[in-house]
């Protein structure tokens, strides 16, 4: 990343190395960071709480109510096929839903 970069993460903690984020963050190897999840989630380690450039939220960033409606129209909309037979939309493994679908 460039110097310039401000990484922003909302999608899974582990997919970023906190300890690494922190240390390019202190030694300017990127220049900020917005994190609404954590590597060892619920925890934070100490360096990110040091940091000044480093902007951090409790996991909320879906908490919106137009967020959460969708998440509940597409539980039901996947709910609504399977029970009807047909395949989930948010299906992530078809071979097991196959599989249950002919038994």
């Amino acid at each position: 990343m460039k110097p310039t970069a401000t990484l922003i993460n909302i999608a899974r903690g582990g997919i970023v190395d906190d300890f690494a984020l922190a240390q390019a963050l202190k030694t300017g190897k990127i220049f900020a960071a917005g994190l609404d999840v954590f590597e060892g989630e619920p925890k934070v380690i100490p360096e990110l709480l040091e940091l000044s450039n480093v902007v951090l939220a409790p996991h909320i960033a879906s908490a919106t109510e137009k967020t959460r409606r969708a998440m509940v129209d597409l539980a039901i909309e996947n709910l609504r096929a399977a029970i009807g037979g047909k395949q989930p939309p948010s299906l992530i493994n078809a071979e097991v839903n196959a599989e249950v679908i002919r038994s």
